[in-house]
Parts: structure tokens; C-alpha cells; sequence
């Protein structure tokens, strides 16, 4: 059954070039009044080890806990508890207190009610990673925080699970609802809700953004989504992960879209500046929307970071983050994490960098390519 562009949209969270890649926030210098032990419930996949390392790095005393199954590179004196939540596994945290805990993985609404039954008094503030997917609509462009969420329409929300989100993906958004509502429910007047959009940088384990880094830096023919208008967002898992931390140390409350930057971004800009960043010299091909709809050419998946600005999609990639640049939220040049994440990219095993995660095969790109240029005037 064909995908719709409004499901492709819910999977994924699943200016000018200039602009775009010279300006950049400036990180407080200042370190956090006192030190705070601080509960990182994850740690050790994409944004936890930035977090971590940040935290520590800024003097305060750190705790992560997780199934102890994926290995991370954290600093010395980080402390690992073990536990299972989707089993319910969560002694290792019982009679202990923090100042803050931070909730990176998930994405069951079952999982905050059983944090909350262990830290409910424990902890001082909750920091919940949630995702702009849920949002119900994506066709205004410029919306914020107060816009109408998904709703859960199933039997059960606390009976669903990982196992149940991997068979239905369209589950994600209005389970990511539901559990900000348990958050608020179980943290009263203590929680902090952040929005991601899609996180990006070293580390990245889906290739959603590293494509076009490795791609424009292997040269040639490029096929590119759309005109280069339709705009896009992304955020750096650690500006993301940095300015968690400062939120913490600040107590800061509240709910915030944190995607960026915070001035318009198309998708030339960012793919023109992308290819600023190597001398391979790669040639884009702007391939319009409806050619790539009849190739079967998927936006989000097949076309990283691009969704066409168009009908029901046509204020995805322009959310208002003003509320979380006010509170803090800062910007590293997308030409830092462009090259970085290219280098992060290649420092990785041969089998794991010889396929991609997102993005179009160079079989597949090259076919799509000779058939646009078979239908261009001679």
C-alpha cells in the first residue's frame, strides 16, 4: 500500500548559504551556580553521550541508566545503574534522590508511569525528549508549542510497547502525546517538554542527515529534491544536548519546539553550503517534486531532510522555535556539523559505511538521474 506524504512525515521523527553557514549561537561561558546530580534515563545512545559529557564537563555528577546493552564512551566517575523498562525493571533506581532527571528514549506512555512511581519526590525536575511528530497538523507554516497534538485512538495506551511501535509506526506521534500528558500527570509543575526535530551530527545512527555529507563529498551528479525552496529544519544533537543541560541548571519548565535554526533555511542553502565544505565539486540536479513522485522517489527517506512545502506538509520544516532560542537554545554553523559528521562518518567500520541508512542507493540515484535528463530538452 502506497505511503502518503502526511505518514512519511509522521515515520520521520521518526536564507542563504552564506547565512546559513557562518552564523552561530554563542555558548554561555558561565558554569551552573552549584553542581546537581543528575539522572540521565538513556545515556548511551545518540544525544545521551553528548549530554553526559557536557554535564560532566561542567562540573556536576552524572547517573545513567539503561539495559547496559550498547556501549558508549563516557567520562570517568559517570555511574551505571542497569534495568529493563519495557519489564518494569526499575530497582536499581529505587531510595535513591536527584536534582534532575532526564528522560531521552521513550516513547510509551507506560514507561513515564512506572519512572514516576519509583522518582515521584526523588527527583526535582523531569526533562521529557519528545519530537514535533506530535503535532496533528503540518500545514501552517510557523506554528508553535499551543498547536493541536495527535490523539491515541487506540484500546490501551498503556498496553502499548516497542514491539507495538515497531509494527505500527503511525503509533509514534500520538504516543509521544500520550506520554508527555503522563509526564505532566506523574511531574506536576516540575516537567520540561522539548520537541526535537531531526537531530543531526556525529553519532547519527539513521543517516537521515549524514546522506548528503558523504554524497555531495563523493562528487559527480547529484539528484536533488524539488527547486531548492522547500524549507527545512534540523537541529545538532549536541546544541541539543548542551542546551538540556543549561535548562536544567537554570530550571527552566515548560514545553519547546528545539529545531533550527532559528531564521529561514531552504534546501539549496543547506545543500549548496553542505558542498561548500569539500572541493569534490558535485554538480546538483534539481529534479521536481511530481518527477520524483512518479519514480516513486519517497521525501524524508529517499530524499533525506526534504519534505515537499505542499498541501498537508506545507509548514513542515518551518515550526517556531522562538520560544526555545529565548530560553537559551543555541546554534553551531551547519558547516561544522556537516563537516564533522563526515568525518565522524568515515572514522567508522568499512561494512558500516559501505550502505547507508537513508537516502538513495548510487545504482538507484544514477537511473533516476539518466531518466530527468532523458526527458530535459537536448
Amino acid at each position: 500500500m502506497p505511503i502518503s506524504r502526511r505518514d512519511l512525515i509522521k515515520l520521520g521523527a521518526l536564507a542563504g548559504a552564506i547565512g546559513l553557514f557562518t552564523r552561530a549561537g554563542v555558548l554561555r561561558a558561565d558554569g551552573p551556580s552549584k553542581p546537581l546530580r543528575i539522572l540521565i534515563l538513556g545515556g548511551t545512545g545518540f544525544i545521551g553521550p553528548h549530554q553526559v559529557r557536557y554535564a560532566v564537563a561542567r562540573g556536576h555528577q552524572v547517573t545513567v541508566f539503561n539495559r547496559g546493552q550498547r556501549q558508549a564512551d563516557l567520562p570517568e566517575g559517570v555511574e551505571h545503574l542497569n534495568g529493563d523498562r519495557d519489564k518494569g525493571d526499575l530497582a536499581s533506581l529505587k531510595g535513591r534522590e536527584w536534582d534532575v532527571c532526564i528522560d531521552n528514549p521513550t516513547s510509551t506512555p507506560f514507561w513515564v508511569r512506572d519512572a514516576g512511581k519509583v522518582l515521584k519526590g526523588k527527583v526535582g525536575h523531569y526533562l521529557f525528549v519528545s519530537t514535533i511528530s506530535v503535532y496533528a497538523d503540518n500545514s501552517v507554516a510557523h506554528a508553535d508549542e499551543g498547536a493541536a497534538l495527535e490523539k491515541y485512538t487506540g484500546r490501551n495506551v498503556m498496553k502499548e510497547t516497542r514491539d507495538s511501535l515497531r509494527k505500527n509506526m503511525a503509533l509514534y506521534g500520538p504516543l509521544k502525546a500520550a506520554s508527555e500528558a503522563e509526564a505532566l500527570k506523574q511531574f506536576p509543575a516540575i516537567t520540561t517538554i522539548v520537541r526535537p526535530g531531526l537531530i543531526v551530527g556525529p553519532g547519527d545512527p539513521t543517516d537521515r542527515f549524514t546522506y548528503w555529507p558523504v554524497r555531495l563529498a563523493r562528487g559527480g551528479d547529484v539528484a536533488a529534491p524539488g527547486d531548492g525552496s522547500d524549507p527545512v529544519q534540523v537541529i545538532d544533537a549536541r546544541d541539543l544536548a548542551e542546551w538540556m543541560i543549561r535548562l536544567a541548571e537554570s530550571r527552566t519548565f515548560g514545553t519547546f519546539n528545539a529545531t533550527g535554526p532559528n531564521y529561514p533555511v531552504s534546501m539549496a542553502a543547506l545543500l549548496h553550503g553542505i558542498r561548500a565544505t569539500n572541493t569534490a565539486g558535485a554538480t546538483l540536479n534539481w529534479i521536481p517534486t511530481a518527477f520524483l513522485e512518479e519514480q516513486k522517489v519517497a521525501p524524508w527517506s529517499d530524499m533525506p531532510v526534504w519534505v515537499p512545502a505542499q498541501g498537508d506538509s506545507a509548514g513542515f520544516g518551518q515550526r517556531n522555535v522562538g520560544r526555545a532560542v529565548a530560553s537559551g537554545l543555541t546554534f553551531r554553523p551547519l558547516a561544522t556539523t556537516a563537516s564533522e559528521t563526515l568525518a565522524w562518518f568515515k572514522s567508522l567500520p568499512a561494512e558500516r559505511q559501505a550502505k547507508l541508512g537513508a537516502g538513495l542507493s548510487a545504482e538507484r540515484e544514477a537511473a533516476l538521474l539518466a531518466a530527468w535528463k532523458a526527458k530535459l530538452p537536448a
